[in-house]
């Protein structure tokens, strides 16, 4: 019986994340995941410009830049005792 590292790949698989080819814009549903929010929250960050948002010409959909989203997750790290 082998068990699966909860590191990594082996934690973006667990949570249904699935980036085989590296790429750097996420969809609204991915950022969601990758964040742990709702897709709702997501967009409350957009909103309220806590998170940048890439929207191609003539396309609805909001993208989301990866940096962006690591870099969201560095400014809240905060330490508790």
């Amino acid at each position: 019986m082998s068990r699966q590292s909860t590191t990594g790949k082996g934690l973006q698989k667990a949570q249904g994340i699935h980036n085989p080819l590296c790429k750097r814009l996420y969809t609204l549903k991915e950022a969601a995941q990758y964040l742990g929010r709702s897709e709702w929250g997501m967009r409350t960050l957009t909103w309220s410009q806590t998170i940048p948002v890439v929207k191609l010409p003539k396309a609805r959909k909001l993208y989301f830049d990866i940096g962006d989203l690591n870099d969201f997750i560095e400014q809240n790290k905060k330490y508790y005792t």
